[in-house]
């Protein structure tokens, strides 16, 4: 009866692979399932694996021993306790977050969020709910959906953790953060979250596993874990599909983020 099941799924999955092959999650080449990489994409994705620094998740070129913190921590220490990201922001993995937050591909999401289940396992492990970086709700009527929260369902569903995508909100119009250096993205989403009233249940005394597509200069998610802290959060990690590094973009590159 179970192989049976089988075959008749395989069979109703039959005209839509005709009608719609899947593709390269990257370059749109044909693969066999959907959301896979082809053999010439896979090797350009760069993985983010340890060692790194224990809070800003940045990888080092040589293990410094547990704890040992970058330079960055020490200086500017962040609001929230732990971030992670799954790959480097660049060549097919920059390809797979524009994909799903400018052309709707939201098929990758699954993917990409098993991705960063990977790299940030222990922060899951520590996590009592999966927050979402909200929209603004006219930005929210423009695009049709959320690609955090889209990313954020699936890493609430593969992790068994409650999913609060309401638990937070964005009450500030902010503008694109594309092109901003880092002291413009700072003062361009100050005081733009909150947790709203009648919310702070979700959140209050928890430890909030934020979820984001790109972590660029941590400005967005250094805003929300204040608000989220300021609503009665006992502490804020923060994984991301991505995290643009030292090199990932050239001077004379126009892209976006």
């Amino acid at each position: 009866m179970p192989q049976f099941k089988s075959l008749a799924l395989a069979a109703l999955d039959w005209p839509a692979r005709v009608l719609f092959p899947p593709v390269c999650a990257g370059c749109r080449r044909h693969v066999s399932q959907p959301g896979s990489l082809c053999a010439q994409c896979w090797p350009q994705l760069r993985f983010l694996e340890k060692p790194w620094c224990e809070v800003m998740g940045t990888p080092f070129t040589h293990d410094m021993g547990a704890g040992f913190l970058s330079a960055e921590a020490i200086a500017n220490p962040p609001p929230f306790e732990r971030a992670r990201a799954a790959v480097s922001y660049t060549g097919v993995a920059r390809q797979m977050a524009q994909g799903l937050k400018y052309s709707d591909r939201t098929h990758l999401a699954p993917w990409m969020a098993r991705w960063m289940l990977r790299a940030g396992a222990e922060l899951v492990a520590d996590a009592d709910v999966v927050v979402p970086v909200p929209l603004h709700w006219r930005r929210f009527l423009q695009r049709r959906f959320n690609q955090s929260a889209e990313l954020g369902r699936v890493v609430a569903e593969l992790s068994g953790l409650p999913f609060a995508p309401m638990a937070l909100t964005r009450v500030k119009v902010t503008r694109q953060q594309v092109g901003l250096r880092r002291n413009e993205r700072e003062a361009n989403v100050r005081a733009a979250f909150r947790v709203p009233s009648g919310r702070e249940i979700e959140v209050r005394g928890r430890r909030v596993l934020v979820v984001d597509d790109v972590y660029t200069t941590g400005a967005t998610v250094s805003v929300v874990a204040r608000a989220l802290k300021k609503g009665g959060a006992s502490a804020v990690d923060v994984l991301t599909f991505a995290r643009v590094l030292p090199g990932d973009f050239r001077p004379d590159e126009a892209t976006t983020i």
